[in-house]
Order: C-alpha cells, then sequence, then structure tokens
C-alpha cells in the first residue's frame, strides 16, 4: 500500500487501513460506521475483492468497533453488487458470529438473517447453509450459540436432504455439553417449531421440548417456558394433553421460582393456546398455586395477569371459577408482605368489576379496593385511582362516592406531605373520570385548600393541578369556579398565600384566554404590585412577564408597562432585578404589540 499515494482510486481504501491501524478507538468506530461511503468509492468490484477481505482479516477489535461493523454488514447487499454477490458478506459475518462478546454475536446472527432473505434458493444451499453447519460444529461454544439463530431462516427454504441434516444439527446442540449452547438452542425452539413440517414437530420437536425444560440448569428450563406456547399453538388439540401438558405442570412446580416466574409471566398466552377445556382442567389449580407461590417475584408475575386469565375463561363457567377458585387467591393478595405485588395486582384488579357485574363488585371488590386504597404503598394507592374508570362504568359514580371517595378525601388530608401530594397528582386523572358535577360537589373543595397547605411543595403542585383542571373543564368553569376563589387569596394576611395567588395566574392565563386574563387577573396584579412584602412585589413583575403574550397591546402599554417601569425604581435590590428582567424580556417579544 506504499504507493497508494500515486493511485487516486486506492485512496479510499489507503485511508479506511491507516484509520483502522489507528490507537484512537474512536477514530476506527468512526471509520466503519463510514464503510458504506468507502465502499460507495471504491464500487463493487473492488468492494468484493479488496474492502471484505481486508475486513475479514482485521476481526481482533475493540467489541464496539466489531459491533458497528456486523451491523453495517447486513445493509452491505447493494454495495456488493445486490442479492447474486451477497454470499460475499458470509466469510466476515461468520468471523463475528463466533467471537466472545454476546452483543457483536447477536448483531452478527441478526445481519446474517437479514441478508438469508435475499439469497437465492441455490445459493442458500452452496452458500449458507454450509457456513450454518460449520458454526453449529464449531470447537467454540460461541459459534455453536450463534448457529441455533440461523437454522430457521434457512430451513423453509432448503430441499429435503438439507431440511433432515438441519434438523439433526438443531437436535445435536439441544442435548450440547456447555449450558450456553443449551440455553440458545431453547431460546431458538419455537421459533424453528413454526418452520418444521407438522410430523417434525409431533417427532422431533416434542422431545427436545421435553428434554429442555427437564435440563439440569433452570436458565434453559425456563426457555423451554416460552418455547411452549409456540409449540401449543402448532399443535391440534387432542395432541396437546399427551405431548405438551405433562411437561408444563412440571414447569408450573418446577424448584426454581425462575422457571415459575417464566410460567406466570406466560400464563395468558398458554391459556390462549391450550384453549378452554385444558384451561378449566389444569391451568385454574396451576393458576391458583403461583398466585400462592412462596416466592414475591412469581406471585407478582402471578398477579399481573389476574384480569386477562379471567377474561378468556370459559365464558359458561367464568364466574363460578373465579368467586370459587381466583377470587380467595386475590383476597389473600391484598394484604401480601410484597408491595411489588400489592402493586402489581392492584393495577389489574380494577378489572375484575366489568367481568363479576355490579352485586358481586359491591359485595366482594368494593371492600378490597377500599384496603388498597389505604395502603401504605403509594403505587398501590395510584393504580386503584388511575382505574376507577371501570368500576365507575359497572357500578355508578353514587355507589363509588359513598364507598370509595372517603378514602381518598382521608389521603388528602394526610398528615404526611407526601401522601397529600401523591392524591394531588390524580386529581386531574379522577375529575376526568368522574366528570364537572361531581368533582365541583365532592373535591372542589378540597383543591383549593391544597392552595394554602403549610408546605410548599403541595402548594405548587396544587396551582399545577389547577391549571390541568381548566385544560380539561374549560375557560368559563374556570371563571365561575376558580378563578374568584384564587383572586380572592390576594387580600390574605399571608404573604405565602398571596403569592400562591400569583402562582396560579402564572399557570391559569393561558388557559382562561385573553378576557378572563385582563378582566379578571390583571388588576389584581397590579395592585399587588403595591403589596408590603418584596417577595410579593418581586413575584408581581415575573408574573407580569408571564402573562404579558396572553394580554392585548393596549392593556401591556397602559397598565402593564407604567407598573414595571415603578417597580424599577423599587428600593429593594430583588425587585428592581426582576422589574428590569421583565421589561427586557417582553421588550423582544411583546413592545412589536405596541407598535
Amino acid at each position: 500500500m506504499a504507493g497508494a499515494d500515486g493511485d487516486d482510486s486506492l485512496y479510499p481504501i489507503a485511508v479506511l487501513i491507516d484509520e483502522l491501524r489507528n490507537e484512537d478507538v474512536q477514530l476506527r468506530l468512526n471509520s466503519i460506521k463510514k464503510l458504506s461511503t468507502i465502499a460507495l468509492a471504491l464500487g463493487v468490484e473492488r468492494t468484493r475483492t479488496e474492502l471484505l477481505p481486508f475486513l475479514t482479516d482485521t476481526i481482533y477489535d475493540e467489541d464496539e468497533v466489531l459491533l458497528a461493523l456486523a451491523e453495517q454488514l447486513g445493509n452491505f447487499t447493494m454495495l456488493v453488487g445486490g442479492p447474486e454477490y451477497v454470499h460475499c458478506l458470509l466469510p466476515p459475518l461468520e468471523s463475528l458470529a463466533t467471537v466472545e462478546e454476546t452483543v457483536v454475536r447477536d448483531k452478527a446472527v441478526e445481519s446474517l438473517r437479514k441478508i438469508s432473505h435475499e439469497h437465492s434458493p441455490v445459493d442458500l444451499e452452496v452458500h449458507f447453509e454450509p457456513l450454518v453447519k460449520r458454526l453449529a460444529s464449531g470447537d467454540w461454544f460461541t459459534s455453536r450459540t450463534s448457529a441455533c439463530g440461523l437454522f430457521s431462516v434457512c430451513y423453509p427454504r432448503v430441499s429435503s436432504t438439507v431440511k433432515a441434516e438441519i434438523r439433526q444439527h438443531f437436535r445435536t446442540l439441544c442435548s450440547d455439553d456447555t449450558p450456553m449452547v443449551r440455553r440458545a438452542a431453547a431460546s431458538k425452539l419455537g421459533e424453528f417449531a413454526k418452520v418444521l413440517e407438522l410430523e417434525y414437530v409431533k417427532s422431533d420437536i416434542i422431545s427436545l421440548f421435553t428434554a429442555l425444560a427437564s435440563d439440569e440448569q433452570d436458565s434453559v428450563r425456563l426457555l423451554a417456558v416460552e418455547a411452549c406456547v409456540s409449540i401449543a399453538t402448532l399443535l391440534p388439540q387432542e395432541d396437546l394433553e399427551a405431548l405438551v401438558m405433562p411437561t408444563l405442570r412440571q414447569a408450573a412446580e418446577d424448584k426454581s421460582w425462575r422457571v415459575r416466574y417464566m410460567v406466570a409471566d406466560k400464563f395468558s398466552e398458554l391459556q390462549k393456546a391450550v384453549g378452554p377445556e385444558i384451561t378449566k382442567n389444569d391451568l385454574v389449580p396451576a393458576f391458583q398455586n403461583l398466585l400462592k407461590d412462596c416466592e414475591a417475584e412469581v406471585r407478582a408475575a402471578a398477579a399481573n395477569k389476574v384480569k386477562e386469565f379471567c377474561e378468556n375463561l370459559p365464558e359458561d363457567s367464568r364466574e363460578t371459577i373465579i368467586m370459587s377458585h381466583i377470587l380467595p387467591c386475590v383476597k389473600e393478595l391484598v394484604s401480601d408482605t410484597n408491595q411489588h405485588v400489592k402493586s402489581a395486582l392492584a393495577s389489574v384488579i380494577m378489572g375484575l368489576s366489568t367481568i363479576l357485574g355490579k352485586d358481586n363488585t359491591i359485595e366482594h371488590l368494593l371492600p378490597l379496593f377500599l384496603a388498597q386504597l389505604k395502603d401504605e404503598c403509594p403505587e398501590v394507592r395510584l393504580n386503584i385511582i388511575s382505574n376507577l374508570d371501570c368500576v365507575n362504568e359497572v357500578i355508578g359514580i353514587r355507589q363509588l362516592s359513598q364507598s370509595l371517595l372517603p378514602a381518598i378525601v382521608e389521603l388528602a388530608e394526610d398528615a404526611k406531605w407526601r401522601v397529600r401530594l401523591a392524591i394531588i397528582e390524580y386529581m386531574p386523572l379522577l375529575a376526568g373520570q368522574l366528570g364537572v358535577e361531581f368533582f365541583d360537589e365532592k373535591l372542589n373543595s378540597l383543591c383549593m385548600a391544597w392552595l394554602v397547605d403549610h408546605v410548599y411543595a403541595i402548594r405548587e403542585a396544587a396551582t399545577c393541578n389547577l391549571m390541568k383542571l381548566v385544560e380539561k373543564f374549560g375557560a368559563e368553569w374556570a371563571q365561575n369556579t376558580i378563578v374568584p376563589k384564587v383572586l380572592g387569596m390576594a387580600n390574605d394576611p399571608n404573604y405565602l398565600h398571596r403569592m400562591t395567588t400569583l402562582f396560579c395566574i402564572n399557570a391559569l392565563s393561558e388557559a382562561c384566554g385573553q378576557d378572563i386574563t385582563t378582566k379578571q387577573m390583571l388588576p389584581v396584579v397590579l395592585k399587588m404590585s403595591n403589596d408590603q412584602v418584596a417577595n410579593v412585589r418581586f413575584n408581581v413583575a415575573k408574573s407580569l412577564q408571564k402573562i404579558g403574550p396572553v394580554l392585548d397591546s393596549n392593556a401591556l402599554q397602559t397598565e402593564v408597562k407604567p407598573v414595571l417601569e415603578k417597580l424599577a425604581t423599587d428600593q429593594d435590590m430583588d425587585v428592581k432585578y426582576f422589574a428590569q428582567e421583565a421589561i427586557s424580556g417582553m421588550f423582544h417579544w411583546v413592545w412589536p404589540k405596541l407598535k
């Protein structure tokens, strides 16, 4: 490459070689990211004959460089001359699929899967399938794990002889000595099963599934559970009981909590895959056991699925199964010792009301909701409040107000300020669910009381809450309900409450619009510019700057400008500073209105 200076056509590859040999990793990374540009400069033939061999020889770099290379090569088909020459990309990707770093291998496999679709059936057998075989019989476990992800993409497009070889290789990897390889095979079992002919699913896949599901390593067994969903959807109903259920029952009672967790996590999918009869006979008792599991993680995963599981139960026996088998377990979980379990349950339990109907909800579920609303864990309370609308649909607003609202009000007046803060944050959500009339009747006074709370964080959140409520209920509602009360606080003897008036005006001006802001709010702000307390006066300056964009030019010229100029000569340094800030800030985007 020494003579490269004399030949312009060699320049791009010479630069790349220099950059790839540079000690600075970032430089090497940048040059890899520019590979497509370099390939374009070289043209398809030289990319195939020079660039790819060079890249294949240099695969011993930092992981991030290799990761970038593996990703780039997946998009290289057109740069090597299109599908006809796509097999030229296989050698560098094969090397990358055997490196030690998992993310690099995974990216190389992803790129190989991508370009496999661009091979013609002939090229797939001549070039791609031999690569899969080499990886599958490699000495290092890294290449064997990569092979697992490639079987399913080439299987459907090869001849029956090659298909038999692929099945044999997959069988071998499922019983590999290295747990990492068995894990990779188990993770691809479902995907591979989907491309196999049904006879081979029964003869090959089931035996592999059974073996992997009783592997000594729990990390392999839990992946077999995932495959169970795919396998169950492929088999006819009459074969499920004999071929899948024994293994699934075993997994649901596995000694490792991770495997049981996986069963709980996939429960709704399993339920759909096995159908109503097996659900009634097998899955209901299994689900009960998972809800009572000794490990909190398993109980939480199962609790998360309660609503889905109940929804998917056969309609003729749904209510009976829920009332006699599921609800007793749910009642226990409401007072579980683990907050994640309670929180998971709270996020779905309200959905049971639509399944069980009004009477059952009032008798059996409402006491549970009440208990959860009073739970010490904020997440549990939030999950209940944010799903109130589905209970409202079933039992109606009156019933709801008699049962749940007293609990919400109790929390809103809680001695701990963080609990009060949490309730404020749910208020717009509640307002949307309960409607304006109900809100005014029951909750409005609460929202106003928070504005004079002794904790600043509560007053601030209450101000923000008012803005969201006005956005929800509209300016007219604000004018009749909120604005008079807020403006009334301007005469409060406590200066902190007077300042809250200003903060509310800042928050509400945009939502209320020009008319209300100019006629009702502005006079109050201007009057407060004579307040005895400097903190109030400088907040007047800040408020005038904030509401300026909402006001018309006449109000700005005749009312706002003189007050700001007066405050700019105030004795207090801070008032002076903020007034001048407001004048210069408004100059840019408000004064044009005055011209």
